[in-house]
């Protein structure tokens, strides 16, 4: 690789060679396998579970075949765990809180902490199931609609020792298809001690219409505010370049790259850049590719 694309030619994007083409009613299916699973239920599951997480639980109950994201956090609105919330069992409840297998612990012990005198029962039950997700909004599999890679596609519960066949995604595939579509995940763009709105989930993860949750005051003050330090931004790239390059403008530090699958990456910007349209790229050996990452504008929300 050597000096990239100069900043007068223009670069048209091209969708992953995984992504998958609606017309075509066979979709592909990513097996995420075991994954951090707690079931909480009883007559105060709702109630006690929306106090704990940025999402409006009561949500699930009008719409109990969609899957939602929300985010756990600490008294400060710091991100605690990214997690998926299912309604298993309408009548007693019960609701499945999915999240990366990593954080069992440390997720079972947060949200059981403040469970005293709730009729609710918390239960770890990570060794019972595998999630698998097909994408398609068409797919003929039971379960719980869910863009977890930002298209359509359906969650599904299956136990944990059945094989999973039909057109398996990768790994590698399904990354592919979640960075075009600009979705963060945990590990990468959504970290510990972060603030969620820096990964633009606020429409996604974030009800800014419900009631007290742990971490609710610093959220909405920020929402208020409208003031971040750094962003989530959506790039296209002119080359392949490595997790944790660095952006640069006019030579200065402007933010980091976080997920690549070449031509699309995901990276945040320091607030003092945000509104610029190209950057440069630095590798960690040195070398500065001119030109390198173009920002792909955010769909308009007026």
């Amino acid at each position: 690789m050597g000096k990239c694309i100069s900043r007068k030619k223009t670069f048209i994007p091209a969708l992953p060679s995984a992504f998958p083409d609606p017309r075509f009613p066979a979709m592909s299916t990513f097996d995420l396998g075991l994954r951090c699973t707690l079931s909480l239920r009883g007559p105060d599951a709702v109630r006690y579970l929306n106090g704990q997480v940025t999402q409006d639980v009561r949500n699930l109950l009008t719409h109990p075949q969609q899957a939602l994201a929300a985010c756990v956090t600490d008294a400060k609105g710091k991100l605690q765990a990214y997690v998926t919330l299912y309604l298993i069992e309408l009548s007693a409840p019960e609701i499945r809180i999915e999240a990366p297998y990593a954080l069992r612990d440390l997720l079972m012990a947060r949200l059981d902490r403040y469970l005293i005198a709730d009729d609710a029962v918390l239960d770890d039950i990570s060794d019972q199931y595998r999630l698998v997700h097909h994408i398609g909004s068409n797919n003929e599999s039971t379960g719980f609609s869910f863009s977890r890679l930002g298209v359509p596609g359906i969650d599904q519960w299956l136990p944990a020792n059945q094989e999973v066949t039909g057109e398996i995604l990768s790994n590698q595939q399904a990354e592919a298809i979640r960075i075009a579509q600009a979705v963060p995940a945990w590990g990468a763009e959504l970290t510990e001690g972060m603030l969620p709105p820096e990964a633009g989930i606020e429409t996604s993860a974030i009800s800014y219409q419900k009631g007290c949750y742990i971490g609710q005051e610093v959220i909405s003050r920020i929402k208020t505010a409208g003031k971040l330090n750094r962003k989530l931004t959506h790039f296209t790239l002119t080359d392949t370049m490595p997790v944790g390059a660095t952006l640069l403008l006019e030579g200065q530090e402007s933010g980091t790259l976080t997920s690549v699958a070449a031509p699309f990456a995901l990276g945040y910007l320091g607030k003092k850049y945000f509104g610029q349209a190209v950057f440069d790229l630095r590798l960690p050996d040195g070398k500065v590719f001119e030109a390198a990452a173009k920002v792909i504008a955010a769909p308009s929300t007026n």
